[in-house]
């Protein structure tokens, strides 16, 4: 508790209108709402536009699995979340970060479809560097409004990640038993 409790006083202590600004958009994209329209989106160029069905369902899957992974997460662990410093406020369980969780399994799974499509490595180091950018400041945001320890951002980005190399591992072991290629390999 002594880390969560100093990150998140250190975090905190930039607290000003402008931060508080930028932190609560952060906060606001890593929410339900955007996230189901950037994977709608998604969805959209994988299966109408690109017609990769294989692609959509390991997407599906990530989201999906990830989503659950923070559900039943919260439900076993059951933390409270943190009673000081608030800026807004919200309902459940803390641990771990649904938003967190979320963040790296929806920009994760990004990088990874759209990695063997970028054919310079300035296009690739920049679409990963938007992403963890993103991940990061998700995260960060959390902490800054007072609704997550820090060690609940990790636990939730610890948690995406596993879910997403799981879903990624099961996926290329299906498609190379099956014989197919499926030229995503990083």
């Amino acid at each position: 508790m002594a880390f969560d409790h100093s990150i998140s006083s250190l975090i905190q202590s930039w607290e000003s209108a402008g931060w508080t600004r930028v932190m609560k958009g952060f906060s606001w994209i890593g929410s339900t709402m955007p996230i189901i329209v950037l994977s709608l989106g998604m969805i959209i160029v994988l299966y109408v536009l690109l017609g990769r069905r294989k692609e959509l369902l390991l997407f599906i899957a990530v989201l999906g699995g990830s989503t659950a992974v923070g559900y039943v997460s919260k439900s076993l662990f059951a933390r409270e979340r943190p009673n000081f410093h608030r800026l807004m406020e919200e309902d459940g369980f803390s641990f771990p970060s649904s938003s967190s969780v979320a963040a790296v399994a929806l920009y994760g799974i990004i990088v990874y479809l759209l990695w063997s499509r970028i054919r310079n490595r300035t296009g690739k180091i920049a679409l990963t560097a938007a992403a963890v950018l993103m991940m990061v400041c998700i995260g960060l945001s959390r902490i800054y409004m007072g609704v997550h320890y820090p060690s609940d951002v990790i636990g939730g980005m610890l948690a995406g990640a596993a879910w997403l190399w799981l879903s990624i591992a099961v996926y290329k072991h299906l498609s190379d038993s099956h014989g197919r290629s499926t030229k995503l390999l990083m």
